[in-house]
């Protein structure tokens, strides 16, 4: 099931995005925080994912089927074989000590639909942090915000940039602004619509395949050495 849902007015949203914005910059581990300004913030933005989503086969299907990034619904990546996407997964996951139960649910959505669209674009986060071969470091987040941003049009993914970017130190603004911000830009436009794929039925097919198909440009690696 998905959260309880908050109904707010106008000056309500208005009031919860300014907090969470406020309290976010102060702490950008609040991870509740960024997920309360993305939901006050994005409704059109995810009424124009939704509408991508039912002009397409396979969107339509995760629409209907309304698949979850949880323990219980994605357990057999952890089973399929070297190569595979859904073992490139699990290995992402089982590495950095993520579970797929953390997230934050999403309350502030006026249907049930367009709620089912939000928690999809948090929980298939980690499947793009995996296709795009991008680390969990800040620099590494910030660069996939800016594909989001392209993918979504999301205000708080560009509100990330600024901020994560911000907070670099001057030879990670350089490493952003040189090599991973060109990067992200080109292949957050070069994909297929990645809210549109079910993820979870190609878990057994081979990671740089799915790639392919997908039109996925993974990110180089910098040539100055990472901070």
């Amino acid at each position: 099931m998905l959260g309880a849902r908050v109904q707010l007015k106008g000056w309500q949203q208005a009031a919860v995005a300014f907090g969470s914005a406020f309290g976010a910059l102060l702490d950008p581990r609040r991870a509740d925080l960024i997920a309360a300004l993305g939901e006050t913030t994005g409704k059109p933005a995810f009424e124009r994912v939704l509408q991508r989503m039912k002009n397409s086969a396979e969107g339509r299907e995760v629409l209907s089927e309304r698949p979850r990034v949880v323990s219980s619904q994605v357990s057999h990546a952890w089973d399929m074989p070297q190569n595979t996407f859904g073992a490139a997964y699990a290995q992402f996951m089982g590495s950095r000590n993520f579970s797929p139960d953390d997230r934050p649910p999403v309350r502030f959505m006026d249907t049930d639909e367009l709620a089912y669209v939000a928690t999809r674009a948090r929980e298939v986060h980690d499947f793009w942090h995996v296709l795009f071969g991008l680390p969990t470091n800040l620099i590494g987040e910030t660069a996939l915000k800016v594909i989001e941003f392209e993918q979504m049009f999301l205000p708080m993914c560009m509100l990330s940039v600024v901020g994560g970017s911000a907070r670099f130190s001057d030879k990670q603004r350089a490493l952003f602004f040189q090599h991973y911000f060109p990067w992200a830009t080109k292949a957050g436009l070069k994909c297929t619509d990645l809210m549109s794929v079910y993820y979870e039925k190609h878990f057994h097919e081979d990671l740089e395949e799915v790639r392919r198909n997908w039109g996925i440009l993974p990110c180089p690696s910098p040539k100055k050495s990472s901070v």
